[in-house]
């Protein structure tokens, strides 16, 4: 029942009951990813290219897409992951999750939630006013 409900009311949780009902309608899963996340395609858009979504496993976060499949997303590629051999390139980086707003965000030196102090300012640096 807790699943029906986020469905019909959230989008973050996962698929909508809109989402589900156009993808049991129009949509040929292409494959999956090792994160779960499972690939579509099914329809045209007004340009003329096939329609390609997602269905994430877990909430909805965008960065959670790899680089192989993103490029298939966004028409870079015609050929899915899942259709070859993809091997990522040395400067592609896996996913890292995203913790802004936790107690592991990124708080650099000198930022009023880290600890310690801020660093001196060091005096190569004149600010403007008007007279000046």
């Amino acid at each position: 029942m807790k699943t029906l409900l986020l469905q019909i009311f959230t989008w973050w949780n996962g698929q909508t009951m809109g989402t589900r009902f156009h993808t049991w309608r129009h949509g040929r899963r292409v494959g999956e990813d090792e994160m779960g996340n499972v690939y579509y395609q099914g329809g045209t858009d007004s340009e003329g290219r096939t329609r390609r979504w997602v269905i994430y496993n877990g909430p909805a976060d965008a960065s959670k897409i790899p680089s192989g499949w993103h490029g298939w997303m966004h028409h870079r590629t015609d050929v899915a992951p899942s259709a070859e051999t993809y091997v990522a390139k040395p400067w592609e980086l896996a996913h890292q999750q995203n913790y802004t707003g936790t107690a592991l965000a990124y708080r650099p030196k000198g930022s009023i939630l880290n600890q310690g102090a801020r660093p001196h300012v060091t005096g190569d640096y004149d600010a403007w006013t008007p007279k000046s």
